[in-house]
């Protein structure tokens, strides 16, 4: 279902735009993904609304078939994307685990600025942008899947999660979409 409305208060939620996440092969260009989240970014910061800036610099320490817990990275490994052009109005949250809010302070942030609505972008749509997506919806934000605006290193699974998945837990749409209404400016009343 496409984007219905704007709630008062949204924010952008962009997931593991980093150095060492953007390099690896995805099924859409990584550069087209940091673009136009860079663009969503850039729309929001203008209407004065918030932008979170997620990294991951570790994972959680069970075990896993797909590897040890304790990987070391590279140093610049988690720095974030300079396309991004973070600002000092932007916050910042770095995660340990797949999603933004466990182990982070996300959910208190956004309770204090008032944010009933998130936007999510970033890699990778069955990671770290599901993740996220889940505990926002469990908390009860209005969540927004940036459709064209995340990618995946597996194809399939990524049209699977955002057939399937996504439409269970918000809204999907388009960059465009989500831009051209920040443009417009139909935002609800907080009492809607």
């Amino acid at each position: 279902m496409a984007l219905t409305t704007l709630d008062a208060v949204p924010a952008l939620v962009i997931i593991d735009l980093q150095k060492g996440i953007v390099g690896l092969p995805t099924v859409s260009s990584a550069d087209l993904i940091v673009e136009r989240s860079a663009q969503l970014a850039r729309a929001f910061r203008e209407r004065g609304l918030p932008v979170i800036l997620v990294n991951v610099d570790g994972r959680a320490p069970g075990r896993t078939e797909a590897g040890p817990p304790n990987l070391a990275f590279p140093l610049d490994w988690s720095e974030l994307v300079p396309e991004l052009n973070p600002q000092p109005t932007d916050l910042r949250v770095t995660k340990q685990r797949w999603g933004a809010f466990l182990g982070t302070n996300l959910n208190d942030l956004l309770r204090q600025l008032g944010v009933t609505q998130i936007f999510l972008a970033g890699i990778a749509t069955s990671a770290g942008v599901e993740s996220t997506g889940r505990s926002a919806y469990d908390y009860g934000y209005n969540v927004v899947f940036v459709t064209d605006a995340m990618t995946d290193r597996n194809a399939e699974i990524h049209r699977l999660v955002v057939a399937q998945i996504f439409p269970r837990m918000g809204e999907t749409d388009t960059a465009e979409n989500v831009l051209r209404m920040l443009k417009t400016g139909n935002f609800r009343n907080e009492g809607a």
